[in-house]
């Protein structure tokens, strides 16, 4: 233990400057979050909807996800990712594909429908990012 009572392998307290900067970082998230689910329901669908929505549409190198993939993503347990496939699949955003090599392996890709439905959503969350971006790396470099 340290002269100061703590062990040293402990990461040094917190100031109030950087008390402060995660505040105004988990307020701008939070904002954002709001602009996000608001955004979706305008556009007729769930905040979850669009999330999965952009997470396929999105995915690295392709335009597809595994349901297993999508899951991880969306930070879901597999059985909620399935019920949510399900009601966009219902909806027309979605559709279902078995897998290349392993037929068990199934695949979610949008529809045209939800394809066109994504656009102009995921257009106003990239402007609004641009928006905040500035504020957002200025509080980031506050942590630094």
């Amino acid at each position: 233990m340290s002269t100061s009572g703590r062990d040293d392998d402990r990461p040094p307290l917190m100031s109030g400057e950087e008390y402060q900067a995660l505040a105004a970082f988990r307020y701008a998230l939070r904002q954002f979050l709001h602009f996000s689910e608001e955004a979706a329901r305008r556009a007729g669908v769930t905040p979850q909807q669009y999330l999965a929505m952009i997470a396929v549409r999105g995915f690295p190198g392709r335009e597809r996800a595994t349901v297993s993939e999508l899951a991880e993503r969306l930070q879901i347990r597999h059985h909620s990712a399935v019920g949510l496939i399900d009601r966009m699949v219902s909806q027309g955003l979605m559709v279902r594909q078995p897998g290349d090599g392993d037929r068990r392996q199934v695949f979610v890709t949008l529809t045209p429908r939800g394809a066109e439905l994504l656009e102009p959503l995921a257009a106003a969350h990239r402007d609004q990012l641009q928006r905040i971006g500035a504020d957002l790396r200025q509080i980031l470099e506050r942590l630094q």
